[in-house]
């Protein structure tokens, strides 16, 4: 099947999301455009973090939502973070739901 699958792979379909890898620093990411002037990147890049980047699993997520939702990067973040606050049960405001939780002011 080896020898041969120049053949038959073609038959395949492969959908293109499976082979685009991620940007993997700072500066891939503002290239790949998940930076916003209230989101802003540049100052990482400008003072030489070498850290690896934002969050793959992040970026993967709010990639797919600016893609089915067709909305920009800081629309396609305020959802992915809303979603994430709702998974641990936090409010869209940032206050826990916990019935329990006390706040002192």
């Amino acid at each position: 099947l080896y020898l041969t699958r120049n053949r038959w792979f073609y038959l395949f379909p492969i959908p293109s999301y499976v082979y685009g890898r991620l940007p993997s620093s700072f500066s891939s990411d503002l290239e790949t455009g998940l930076s916003s002037s209230h989101f802003d990147l540049s100052t990482n890049i400008e003072a030489g973090d070498s850290r690896q980047g934002l969050d793959q699993r992040g970026k993967r997520e709010v990639q797919s939502i600016m893609k089915s939702r067709k909305v920009g990067f800081d629309e396609a973040r305020r959802i992915y973070t809303e979603r994430t606050f709702a998974l641990n049960n936090v409010g869209a405001d940032g206050r826990p739901r916990d019935p329990k939780f006390v706040s002192f002011s």
